[in-house]
């Protein structure tokens, strides 16, 4: 027969009562250790957190931003419908290289997210004895007539206050300015930052079980009290959506730590951060074989795969190198992370490597959704909404967390006071 608390001898409902405040004891000092974690590392990563948080939330509408910023480049006139066909990818080319800087080599084609935006053709100089070799160039192309819309300095080398807006914003959030030193900082914040998300949800956690009011603010409550709620209600919530973000932010910033990682659990195929094609492969080229043109390695693709929307891609650097391209939104793989990164060789159109999200190893697959988790676009609208808010989470916890620093310190300044 089961006996409650209250069946039991008089000494026993003491014992257990005693049992229970030397357990609840023991809980609240580990909480007070992991406290003193939470707030070292808070008070010591919390600035550039918040940082990388609000400019992570600005990028959010990283392609959005540049064309808000930009519309004289970016937008173009929509032709009346019949009219409306873009012309070919060679011709688009053609133009950009009559624009393009002195000493500079194609790098990459960005195809337009949408109809009324132009085609982004990226140029880097290469030449060591002009004054701005290794700087970047958007040439900006109407799809529709092959005009240039005009040419943007986006990546000048080394000298990051000459950016533009969003180009500025995305390079303090990769690397804090610093190249690639930067990128390891922040990689290296990013784990620590992981420990200090887990650290305050020890912290947060009821040890009295009230987990009701451990989620909500309570209601007319005072400025401190008001706070420290928000400090913990908003730290909780963001978490779920703050851990994966910043797992994949050091992903991106120290991919072969994490593929290390990842091995130990899952073979690995994809061995680059930003695409699953290895950089192992050679285009063959025969005595008198011309290189092909992107505009007919465009074509191959769409005829090979017509269910997927061109995104990018990147022409051989080298005359062994292999074309690259990119396509995004293809629902048959995945509603959320449907893409497909396709090498071809850059002489008889042959198509000698593909990559599928969502195909190879377990691990393959985890790495696949770090980029769709890391911008939102893995949930589409909703998943860049919550990548958003907890991107601004990030220096609202910072505040309410120095705020709660200070205000305790004050109180145990008066307490001393009072007592000496």
């Amino acid at each position: 027969m089961k006996l409650d608390s209250n069946s039991l001898p008089e000494d026993g409902r003491v014992a257990r009562r005693w049992s229970s405040g030397v357990t609840l004891q023991r809980r609240k000092a580990r909480r007070k250790l992991w406290l003193q974690v939470h707030l070292y590392l808070g008070l010591s990563l919390g600035l550039i957190l918040a940082v990388v948080g609000l400019t992570g939330a600005i990028l959010v509408f990283y392609q959005e931003l540049q064309e808000l910023t930009l519309p004289e480049l970016a937008v173009v006139s929509m032709p009346q419908e019949a009219q409306r066909k873009p012309v070919g990818l060679d011709d688009m080319l053609a133009a950009a290289n009559r624009y393009k800087p002195p000493g500079s080599e194609i790098f990459k084609v960005y195809y337009p997210r949408k109809d009324d935006l132009a085609y982004k053709i990226l140029y880097f100089v290469r030449d060591p004895r002009r004054a701005d070799n290794g700087d970047g160039y958007y040439v900006f192309v109407d799809p529709y007539t092959a005009e240039i819309k005009g040419v943007q300095l986006w990546h000048p080398k080394g000298r990051f206050w000459e950016r533009p807006l969003v180009s500025f914003i995305m390079n303090l959030h990769w690397c804090l300015l610093l190249g690639e030193t930067g990128e390891v900082i922040v990689g290296i914040l990013a784990v620590l930052s992981i420990f200090s998300v887990l650290t305050g949800l020890i912290v947060w956690w009821p040890l009295t079980g009230k987990f009701k009011q451990a989620l909500t603010i309570k209601r007319n409550a005072g400025t401190v009290r008001f706070n420290f709620d928000l400090h913990k209600t908003v730290g909780f919530y963001s978490m779920v959506v703050l851990l994966p973000v910043l797992f994949s932010g050091v992903y991106f910033n120290l991919p072969d730590q994490v593929n290390t990682l990842v091995r130990q659990f899952s073979a690995l195929e994809r061995r680059n951060a930003w695409n699953g094609i290895s950089s192992d492969l050679h285009s063959f080229k025969a005595d008198g074989r011309q290189a092909l043109t992107i505009g007919q390695i465009e074509n191959i693709v769409r005829q090979h795969y017509s269910d997927g929307k061109l995104w990018m891609i990147k022409p051989p650097a080298k005359p062994d190198d292999v074309y690259i391209a990119w396509q995004r939104g293809i629902d048959a793989l995945s509603p959320f992370v449907g893409y497909r990164d396709i090498a071809i060789d850059a002489y008889d159109g042959n198509i000698l490597r593909v990559h599928e999200s969502g195909t190879g190893s377990a691990g393959d697959i985890l790495l696949d959704w770090q980029w769709p988790i890391h911008s939102g676009h893995a949930f589409r609208w909703p998943g860049r909404i919550l990548v958003l808010l907890a991107g601004l989470a990030c220096p609202l916890l910072f505040v309410t967390g120095v705020i709660r620093w200070i205000q305790k310190r004050r109180a145990k300044q008066l307490a001393k006071a009072k007592t000496g």
